[in-house]
């Protein structure tokens, strides 16, 4: 058009690349496959990812992990350039930073052709399942139940039977042992006289968890998640004293697991505390909903709750007013309010705590232990409480 051949010389390169790119260019066939060592962790372990890609071209590709996950060695996002047959692979470290049930494998891929004229972008999706346990609380002795059941297990009963643990002495009756004869107090008192002892037997334990609401700071964990790692380690102790465990999600939405005993079962037990969330739900729900084979007669119920919910609170008064042993753990929700700085905010905020103590003496009034359990102290010396308010209690009694 201008006259001047020489630039036709100049910008034929450029034009014949340009025409070339064209003719040549097609949708990239980009293969991104994800795959983890382990798909069952606990909370703080390190998981090793892998990440497989093909096809051809400059693959840009950034991985989109959940809240809860992240990586430790590697990088999210990486470019690199594929050749056709010749797979890629890239080894990446996370960590479980909470508990939960994770789909891994979103990714978002961008590739380019070999001329770099053309750009895809999209997002791939592997299904992958990681379940992250709840790390579990150091227990070294479970809390012992009032009454026990019929079957063996580990727990000393109150009654006298068979058993190793001595109970008492009695003058001997026709039809005793001649093995529980205690010959050392037969021969000081010139009559036979035989032991009595206690018999071996296990408990029907429910794990009631209040999930109605929660106090939680923003991005971290709150009282849901003491909760959920509280009833992981009860679950994980009665299980390995041969007791019958089961366990209450009470809130929103009612989930339970009727009690028993095994490997199974707690495996049961930690897959429904993973799917534990809290539910908003303005419905009024009190015991009668709990289906009668959840909490067997003579069952020991702990109830680890915030005691935010009136309507949890109405529903553990009305399991003691059924007679059944009850423990109120109380998941403190106090750390996680801080009074406003205006001098009516202070008032409301001490009534708040006034009334929470209210609550407390409501729950003692009965005869049901409640505890307190703050951030920073273990599982093991909140049941040391309970026992021992146990023991002040029943001597108060007698």
């Amino acid at each position: 058009m201008l006259g001047r051949p020489e630039l036709v010389a100049l910008g034929a390169p450029f034009a014949a690349l340009v025409a070339l790119g064209l003719t040549l260019a097609h949708d990239p066939t980009v293969g991104v496959e994800l795959d983890l060592d382990r798909d069952r962790a606990i909370e703080g372990d390190v998981v090793d990812l892998t990440v497989t890609l093909t096809g051809e071209g400059l693959v840009e590709l950034a991985l989109i992990l959940p809240a809860g996950v992240e990586v430790v060695e590697g990088k999210r996002a990486f470019a690199v350039r594929l050749r056709r047959g010749e797979p890629e692979t890239l080894e990446l470290r996370v960590r479980c930073a909470r508990w939960g049930v994770y789909t891994l494998g979103e990714t978002a891929v961008r590739a380019h052709d070999r001329f770099g004229l053309y750009t895809w972008e999209g997002r791939r999706a592997d299904h992958l399942r990681l379940k992250v346990f709840p790390r579990p609380e150091l227990l070294r002795e479970p809390l012992a139940p009032l009454e026990t059941q019929a079957t063996t297990g580990n727990h000393v009963a109150r009654a006298a039977g068979d058993g190793i643990e001595f109970a008492d002495l009695r003058a001997y009756v026709p039809g005793d042992r001649v093995r529980n004869v205690n010959w050392r107090a037969s021969a000081r008192r010139g009559e036979l006289w035989v032991n009595q002892m206690h018999p071996e037997r296990n408990a029907d334990v429910v794990l009631f968890l209040d999930t109605f609401t929660e106090a939680a700071h923003y991005g971290a964990g709150g009282t849901l998640d003491y909760g959920v790692r509280a009833a992981a380690a009860l679950a994980a102790q009665y299980l390995e004293h041969r007791d019958r465990v089961g366990l209450v999600s009470f809130g929103g939405i009612l989930n339970w697991l009727v009690p028993a005993s095994g490997v199974v079962q707690r495996y049961r037990i930690v897959d429904a505390l993973l799917d534990t969330e809290i539910v908003l739900n303005y419905a009024w729900k009190d015991v009668e909903i709990i289906p009668r084979g959840t909490l067997p007669p003579k069952a020991l119920i702990l109830a680890l709750t915030p005691l935010l919910d009136e309507r949890a609170v109405a529903t553990l008064l009305d399991l003691r007013a059924r007679g059944f042993d009850l423990t109120v753990i109380e998941i403190s929700p106090v750390p996680y309010v801080a009074a406003a700085p205006g001098r009516a905010d202070g008032v409301a905020y001490r009534l708040w705590l006034l009334r929470r103590e209210l609550l407390r003496s409501r729950y003692r009034s009965v005869g049901v232990p409640i505890v307190e359990w703050r951030e920073g102290t273990s599982a093991a010396a909140v049941l040391e409480e309970v026992r021992a308010w146990r023991r002040v209690h029943r001597f108060a009694r007698a």
